[in-house]
């Protein structure tokens, strides 16, 4: 049943940051990740019956996916996105009391024109709004003293077609009603472009730290069976490299699944025609091509919806990922022959939701096809990864990318002490290992349990903000 979504305002937000080095090197796109911030946000709510009480959210510093502009430093990059947060805190807290949801509605648009002045694009305004209404959430549900997924169950968030206008016609609330997070879910393992594929060529460079350092190790030691595989546009050496990925997963005597990932590494729709062709042409290839899922934005995002897609949607399932920039987007990407779009707690909670009501919409209309996919942001172990985690699971995704854990060992950077409350609350998702805590993987998935029925936006334990360092207000 339907309830009546309390109102409330937030009266303030406190920002806060841990450096994060990768153990290994993440190449995507235009980018190979060594280290970046992790930021963290304190929210305070006050609700209309007077109560107070405080929610989390975290998310990575992710330089050169948000904006990939090659003029900025990934310093500059860090900037723009707490630049994004401090202009969405201040908008948020100018808007009095609402409805959870109809906070966000309301400083939408506001907050993205301010963004624009500022020169920050849809990806980058959409950063700040999404850390805002995660907090909110979390302290809404822990005031409550319950878990964000009856709220959502009971659109005690206020959930409308305020952002969304071609779901007038659509029952949100029934929708919303459906949303029951599965207890597990399965990790879709990302083979980012640098990564060794087998154990011979880790010699010489390995860390020896306990944790797998190739896509072979990974396998044995998780017994994972989806995948993310990374193109770069450039097809021979884009095909050379999936044949190496191939002769691992082929090896497998259980059927797997793969995902493409071109990460905005064509230009036209051209190249990406041609690369699957190439596929199908290659003898190599023929499992893998058999396994695939689906292939994500591999247009550049400043032609992606400029130009009809339809003949390759036609062969091959074909999402959006980086220029769902806006609630507006997946729509015009539906016209173009787009079937798909992400969801990733770094472009909105909200927006994933209802994104998804669009594919349960689409798909009622026109007999099935379209597709919702959870990818990753390298979301860390703590707070973030599992807010990430916990949209997955409502949204219904039967497998989500997950990165972090293999880049990151663990929750390096975090105190004992901090570590140790983490795999106390969620025992089933973390284990300890080489004295670190680190996500928990077995027979290639995550349990969800403990986040789910967690009081708040996933997590029964916080962070210890006196390990961290206040973030500088960037105007």
């Amino acid at each position: 049943m339907t309830e009546i979504a309390p109102r409330l305002s937030l009266i303030g937000v406190e920002t806060f940051e841990r450096p994060v080095t990768l153990r290994l090197p993440f190449r995507f796109g235009v980018v190979t990740l060594r280290e970046a911030p992790q930021l963290f946000i304190r929210a305070r709510i006050k609700l209309a019956d007077g109560r107070e009480g405080e929610g989390v959210a975290a998310e990575l510093l992710v330089p050169k996916w948000f904006d990939k502009n090659p003029a900025l430093s990934n310093e500059d990059n860090f900037n723009q996105l707490r630049r994004s947060l401090a202009l969405a805190r201040g908008r948020f807290m100018s808007l009095g009391a609402d409805t959870a949801f109809g906070l966000s509605a309301a400083a939408d648009a506001p907050h993205r024109a301010e963004c624009e002045a500022h020169g920050l694009n849809g990806l980058v305004a959409s950063f700040g709004i999404a850390l805002i209404e995660r907090a909110i959430i979390d302290a809404l549900g822990r005031l409550e003293g319950r878990p964000a997924a009856a709220l959502v169950r009971g659109n005690a968030l206020g959930i409308t077609a305020a952002l969304t206008p071609d779901l007038a016609g659509f029952d949100i609330d029934q929708f919303l009603a459906g949303l029951t997070p599965a207890p597990s879910i399965f990790a879709r393992h990302t083979v980012g472009m640098v990564d060794s594929l087998t154990r011979t060529e880790t010699a010489g460079k390995r860390l020896d730290d306990g944790l797998p350092e190739s896509l072979e190790e990974v396998i044995e030691v998780y017994g994972q069976r989806y995948f993310k595989l990374k193109v770069g546009g450039q097809l021979e050496a884009d095909i050379d490299r999936l044949a190496g990925i191939a002769a691992v997963l082929d090896r497998l005597a259980q059927p797997y699944f793969v995902t493409l990932d071109g990460n905005e590494q064509y230009d036209e729709i051209d190249g990406v025609v041609e690369l699957w062709r190439r596929i199908g042409e290659d003898a190599r290839l023929a499992r893998l091509k058999a396994s695939l899922l689906l292939l994500e934005q591999p247009i550049i995002r400043t032609g992606a919806l400029s130009k009809p897609i339809h003949a390759l949607g036609r062969e091959v399932p074909v999402e959006v990922d980086e220029s769902d920039a806006d609630f507006g987007v997946f729509p015009r990407a539906r016209e173009l022959g787009y079937r798909g779009i992400s969801a990733k707690s770094c472009k909105g909670f909200y927006r994933a939701l209802l994104n998804r009501a669009r594919v349960a919409h689409y798909n009622a209309e026109e007999g099935g096809g379209y597709f919702m996919s959870a990818e990753d942001l390298t979301t860390q172990a703590g707070i973030a990864v599992q807010q990430d985690l916990l949209l997955a699971a409502l949204v219904g995704a039967g497998h989500i990318e997950r990165n972090g854990h293999h880049y990151v060992d663990g929750m390096a950077g975090a105190p004992a002490a901090e570590q140790e409350g983490f795999l106390s609350a969620h025992g089933d998702l973390y284990r300890r290992a080489d004295g670190r805590v680190r996500l928990n993987i077995v027979n290639g998935a995550i349990a969800l349990a403990s986040i789910s029925g967690a009081h708040g936006l996933g997590s029964a334990a916080l962070p210890d903000w006196s390990a961290m360092t206040p973030t500088a207000t960037v105007i």
